[in-house]
């Protein structure tokens, strides 16, 4: 089966007017129960945000296909050689597989803009809403199309077609549209395999005991294998945004303020090391401990729990 690169369907196209009724019904629903999901300055926000991301994703996604058709050409001997095969084909298991791999490669690169702070500052966008809803799945951020590809190398390298893996790749963000939701239920059997709107809410949150939990895209298997999955407690609403927020509407703000941020860290530190540390380490490193990270602030808020557990064992 030959697909011309010309010729690639975008399902995009197929889903924005199901997206747009759904936010509708959400937005309606918000309004009839008081519920306050969704805020005009901030939803308007994540509109030039989101279309601002379509439109570097779609000049850019001629790149990213010929940087998969580069590696998918270049690996091809090797393919030949040593694993008897020039490419996997179009079988309905490669397009299982395909999928699989690619969940398994966002899961990684999403924890990654998570751990690594000058990824953060491309993907702090996203999580910059105080509002947890349909729309903020638009909220993507603009420069994170620039390096997001090269996590995916391997699989064109291996023989997946790069216009089977662009296809898996959409699909994937089709799928998590429908995860920012406050309104679905907790969906029971579905949500200890598959990632689900209560699963992706501890994502969003901003809470300690939330933070830098639940990566994974469609499947939340990743998470559980890896040691990432927290669960959402009844004890513990998620409070949505970020600890550090931008204070700001204006799309070219939320974009690029974490990266003025590291700029202007980087420009106070007093060492190469350190200079180093403010751009690669995680988000909140501090050579003097003034900011913290988020496995910092866990440590702390599990010693502290510890403490008060204690006392109260003594005062009983």
């Amino acid at each position: 089966m030959e697909i011309l690169l010309e010729n690639l369907p975008n399902p995009f196209v197929y889903f924005v007017p199901i997206f747009f009724i759904l936010i509708l019904a959400e937005v309606y629903i918000s309004y009839r129960e008081d519920k306050e999901l969704y805020d005009l300055k901030d939803s308007f926000a994540s509109g030039w945000v989101g279309i601002g991301a379509a439109i570097l994703n779609t000049l850019t996604k001629m790149y990213q296909i010929g940087f998969f058709f580069l590696f998918y050409k270049l690996f091809e001997p090797l393919r030949e050689e040593f694993l008897g095969y020039s490419s996997l084909g179009w079988a309905w298991w490669v397009w299982a597989l395909c999928l699989i791999g690619d969940d398994f490669n966002f899961y990684w690169h999403h924890r990654f803009c998570h751990t690594v702070r000058l990824f953060w500052a491309a993907h702090i966008v996203h999580h910059s809403s105080e509002k947890f809803n349909l729309g903020t799945a638009f909220r993507n951020g603009w420069t994170i199309f620039l390096y997001k590809p090269i996590y995916w190398i391997w699989l064109p390298a291996l023989g997946f077609n790069p216009i089977m893996l662009a296809l898996c790749m959409s699909f994937n963000s089709i799928y998590q549209f429908f995860l920012h939701s406050t309104l679905v239920p907790d969906l029971g059997w579905f949500g200890k395999v598959f990632n689900t709107p209560r699963v992706h809410q501890v994502h969003h949150a901003s809470n300690v005991e939330y933070l830098d939990r639940n990566h994974g895209g469609i499947l939340i298997i990743w998470d559980k294998l890896f040691g990432t999955f927290q669960s959402r407690e009844e004890h513990i609403p998620p409070k949505f945004g970020v600890i550090h927020p931008p204070n700001s509407n204006n799309p070219v703000k939320l974009n690029f303020h974490e990266f003025i941020d590291i700029w202007n860290d980087v420009k106070r530190a007093k060492s190469w090391k350190d200079k180093f540390k403010y751009v690669f380490y995680p988000p909140g490193w501090s050579p003097d401990g003034s900011t913290k990270t988020s496995k910092q602030l866990q440590k702390e808020l599990a010693s502290q729990s510890d403490a008060n557990s204690s006392e109260k064992i003594l005062t009983v």
